[in-house]
């Protein structure tokens, strides 16, 4: 297809070829109309055989083989054929051997993974579309279980928190993966996340950090990026606070249902010995004792991941803590009975900021979203972070609800759950539906939307 521009150009072109012809028989009545039929004959031929020849010389995409060693003469990645929008080649995967090829690389979680740094470091050399952004590069892995929930309405509560992820990283550039079968058969419940972030790591050299987030947690800040140079010096970064491991010797110190960790062979031999503290070892039932006596708090008798991380942060801090980023300065993830009751006066506090800077009530593409955040921190010098902050929780993480069987912790009511989840879910969605031109008014009835005027009135909070 012409564009515009050319199309233009070709009319214009065309427009003074036939009236230069035109003067031209005017001006000289002796030529005929024979002579100018095979003129112009000849002149049909000449562009027929000279479209013909570019026909044949233009290379098509489809057959276009990329070297592996092909990077252009400044250094930089060249623009390859079949490129994404980020400049990644998906269309081509050398012929060389990489540790894909090798019989002993398992992706099972009994098995070690050895030299894993050097495997990463040669398949992008032999990858060099991925290069630029493979430190920036996070893959988000969440999942549940295989079967139907109980709740009747789990499955739906779940296909929406699904929804919540996948616009978080379609506004933010991250590839996600949901997992719904159990990779090892003994790694039930808490412990099926590590399989699936070793299989994850494998499947991803790309990647440098692979975030699992549990399918109960939800992002209620769509804008907040995750702040990677903050964790430059870390392999794992999870919410926590060392007080509560080492004065308090408490299970809750952090949690476990949200945590980054950097695709590295620390990371591997790490999550071999966090795992042979679960189901696969032959010393399960020694851990779970080990745990309940070290964490008096713990009331549970089985060992399980968060117990299991904080006994290893706490036992051998030489050899952990300096590697794991303990976040409590905001929202990595954060309890949602803390949180619900400040929804409202949040939306209230942004929409207030909006009325007065047209900027952040400007529409604007989706893709665009990372810049009008940036700008937004100005005004939340004041807002803190953390519990009674008015700056919106990053992750709010509906821990002990149990959506999907709907065995919910006794301390609350299954509609406080339930109405809290519905509430939560909309909060953040207004957030994306803003960019689309809808809102809704009300955060407990899902279904009503209203369209977003071009600019928004002076009355009423905009979510």
């Amino acid at each position: 297809m012409v564009s515009p521009e050319l199309s233009s150009h070709y009319n214009n072109s065309n427009h003074h070829y036939y009236s230069s012809s035109m003067a031209k028989r005017k001006a000289f009545p002796g030529l005929t109309d024979g002579f100018l039929f095979l003129g112009g004959a000849f002149f049909g031929l000449l562009l027929v055989w000279s479209f013909s020849s570019l026909s044949s010389s233009t290379p098509r995409f489809g057959s276009t083989v990329v070297q592996s060693d092909s990077l252009g003469v400044d250094g930089k990645k060249p623009v390859f054929p079949g490129c994404g929008s980020d400049g990644v080649n998906l269309r081509y995967d050398p012929p060389e051997e990489t540790f894909y090829d090798d019989p002993e690389v398992s992706y099972t979680i009994e098995k070690k993974v050895e030299d894993w740094d050097r495997k990463r470091r040669e398949w992008l050399k032999l990858h060099p579309s991925f290069i630029a952004g493979a430190r920036e590069r996070v893959v988000l892995v969440t999942g549940s279980q295989p079967k139907p929930c109980k709740n009747p309405i789990g499955d739906h509560l779940l296909l929406r928190f699904f929804k919540n992820k996948v616009d978080y990283c379609r506004i933010h550039g991250y590839d996600i993966f949901y997992n719904n079968v159990l990779l090892h058969p003994k790694m039930k419940s808490y412990w099926a996340k590590i399989p699936v972030v070793k299989a994850a790591m494998l499947a991803h050299p790309e990647a440098e950090w692979i975030w699992w987030v549990d399918s109960d947690a939800l992002f209620t800040d769509m804008e907040f990026k995750l702040p990677l140079e903050r964790y430059k010096n870390h392999n794992v970064v999870v919410h926590g606070w060392p007080k509560m491991i080492y004065e308090k010797k408490s299970w809750t110190s952090l949690n476990a249902g949200v945590f980054l960790i950097r695709n590295c062979q620390w990371s591997m031999d790490f999550m071999d010995t966090w795992a042979n503290m679960g189901p696969i070892s032959s010393d399960y039932a020694k851990w779970g004792d080990i745990q309940r006596s070290t964490f008096k708090d713990k009331l549970f008798p089985e060992s399980d991941d968060q117990s299991a991380l904080v006994y290893l942060l706490y036992k051998e801090r030489e050899k952990y803590y300096d590697n794991i980023y303990l976040e409590g300065e905001f929202y990595f993830e954060g309890y949602w009975s803390e949180i619900l009751p400040t929804y409202d006066n949040i939306t209230e506090k942004y929409s207030e900021i909006e009325r007065g800077v047209r900027t952040l009530r400007r529409r604007h593409g989706e893709k665009v979203s990372e810049f009008y955040g940036a700008q937004r921190e100005q005004y939340l010098k004041d807002a803190g972070n953390g519990r009674w902050s008015w700056r919106r929780p990053f992750v709010t993480h509906f821990t002990g609800c149990q959506p999907c069987s709907g065995d919910h912790n006794q301390m609350y009511s299954g509609q406080s759950c339930w109405g809290g989840m519905v509430k939560a879910l909309n909060f953040a969605d207004n957030q994306v539906l803003r960019k689309y031109g809808f809102i809704r008014h009300d955060l407990l009835d899902s279904s009503s939307v209203s369209p977003l005027p071009f600019d928004y009135p002076d009355d009423g909070p905009w979510g």
